[in-house]
């Protein structure tokens, strides 16, 4: 039996599907979009930490550093330009820009050189979600509200301003609800095997989208053949594939943690003879090449994380500095993409 069927009555998913997934502000702490620019307030922070931005220096700009991952992966490149489009003096800030190509070690330091700078807001994305508790401390102890974005931490509350950036666990809850009700929808009976492509081990993104599967897969009877970290790239997750194509094991689903590592797993498929087509195939993000990908039946869902958080962020750092109160954690709206959706999807997609 051909597991795929691919495409298959899934137009009962474009309004049944649709109410079924919580996007991933489901159990937000806020329900105030920050990009509204308006008056409204947001659930009170209680965690003792009264640090806001403010321009320090008097001239007229708030500095903000902005400690980023790397540029490991399209949705990275896609995050790092709504940083450097917004955080412009025309929209009342200066940009410090620190990338920590992926080194745990080295972003640490970054943070340091930014407190050391005497920047006004310090936004993180860590690497890692550990480890963190004395540089957050010494940036406290300075002065510098600090903002949270993209992955959490594993930290006390009472060391930063607010987490801002996608539920990454909600994000794999989608991706497992998908599947849940694509199998159903096509009633497949055949076991389902799935090879897993990690991210970057520690990260909230790699911990999050891993335990939604993880929690899942038990309870519908579904078998991880294979998991191991890609990274978030393109190239390890090829090298991961392939490796695993070698071992000759039955597979039909395929969960990829990124886009990138992804378009690595669809290269080892093609260059082993394999046709994706043939897959199930969940990716995360929503890069436009993914999405494209969707079109042409090669990736069949992609749970969206959306990349363009620097206006999202600048609007919450305005509200803190006007005095409004923040929640200590906001998430972005994020939801799924598939079949059903696409053509619309793509005229909205990041990247290229």
């Amino acid at each position: 039996m051909n597991l795929k069927i691919k495409k298959i009555a899934l137009a009962l998913t474009g309004a049944a599907m649709s109410l079924s997934f919580a996007a991933c502000s489901a159990g937000t702490d806020s329900s105030t979009d920050p990009t509204r620019g308006d008056d409204s307030t947001v659930a009170a922070d209680d965690s003792g930490y009264n640090l806001v931005p403010r321009d320090s220096n008097g001239d007229g700009l708030i500095t903000l550093g902005f400690a980023q991952v790397g540029a490991e992966s399209g949705w990275r490149t896609a995050n790092t330009q709504s940083y450097k489009d917004y955080f412009v003096e025309a929209n009342g800030f200066k940009l410090v820009f620190l990338d920590a190509n992926q080194d745990a070690d080295k972003q640490k330091q970054d943070v340091r050189d930014l407190i050391a700078q005497g920047v006004e807001v310090i936004d993180l994305a860590p690497v890692t979600d550990s480890g963190w508790e004395p540089i957050l401390q010494e940036a406290k102890d300075a002065g510098i509200p600090l903002i949270v974005s993209d992955r959490q931490l594993s930290v006390s509350d009472d060391l930063y301003l607010t987490y801002f950036g996608g539920n990454m666990e909600e994000e794999g809850k989608t991706a497992v609800k998908w599947l849940q009700d694509y199998i159903s929808a096509n009633n497949i009976s055949d076991p389902i095997n799935i090879v897993h492509l990690q991210g970057t081990i520690g990260s909230t993104a790699q911990k999050g989208r891993t335990k939604a599967l993880d929690d899942a897969a038990p309870g519908n009877g579904w078998n991880v053949v294979y998991q191991q970290t890609g990274e978030f790239t393109q190239a390890k997750g090829q090298e991961v594939m392939e490796s695993f194509l070698q071992q000759g094991k039955d597979f039909n689903v395929i969960y990829s943690e990124n886009d990138d590592m992804t378009y690595g797993a669809i290269d080892a498929l093609q260059a082993a003879g394999k046709d994706p087509k043939e897959y199930i195939i969940i990716s995360f993000d929503g890069n436009k090449s993914a999405v494209q990908m969707v079109i042409d039946g090669l990736i069949d869902v992609i749970a969206e994380c959306d990349p363009l958080l620097g206006p999202q962020v600048g609007a919450l750092i305005n509200q803190a500095a006007a005095g409004q109160t923040i929640a200590k954690v906001t998430y972005s709206q994020e939801g799924f993409i598939d079949s059903t959706n696409a053509v619309e999807k793509i005229k909205t997609a990041f990247g290229s």
